[in-house]
């Protein structure tokens, strides 16, 4: 299977999650292309800083639409992320959204009560990729 896949995470608020990022996306590049790779990068910000608000926005909202699938980790709570998650269902892209249980954080109601996110609750990020790999199966099963 070779997808491409949008993964989304909280960048200003949300670097003490980027070893579960960089986890994630390198589990990720077994079904295909991750077109936001960069996210766990650790330059991030500083590269950031190099373009405006508006070229990031055109830049994620255009690789948003290239892509096949939306990945989010949603423990850290993020305006952008919510954004992403909006559009993405707009544009009928599947969604799955990962959250760390551990951390006592509880997904919004705006998504966790949204039947078109598929949520999944872990402990340990490893724990996900079964259950990544169940969803992208089933998901793109049911489009053939």
């Amino acid at each position: 299977m070779n997808i491409n896949i949008y993964f989304a995470g909280s960048i200003r608020g949300g670097q003490g999650s980027k070893s579960d990022y960089q986890w994630l996306i390198q589990a990720l590049k077994q079904f295909g292309t991750v077109l936001t790779e960069h996210i766990a990068d650790d330059h991030l910000l500083k590269n950031e800083q190099l373009l405006t608000d508006a070229q990031i926005h055109d830049r994620d909202l255009a690789w948003l639409k290239e892509s096949q699938l939306v990945v989010a980790e949603i423990t850290q709570p993020s305006l952008g992320v919510g954004y992403e998650l909006a559009q993405a269902m707009f544009l009928k892209k599947p969604v799955l959204c990962l959250f760390n249980t551990t951390k006592g954080n509880r997904p919004s109601a705006m998504i966790a009560g949204q039947p078109y996110y598929q949520l999944i609750g872990y402990q340990e990020v490893t724990s996900t990729l079964k259950l990544i790999e169940e969803y992208i199966n089933r998901t793109f099963d049911e489009q053939t």
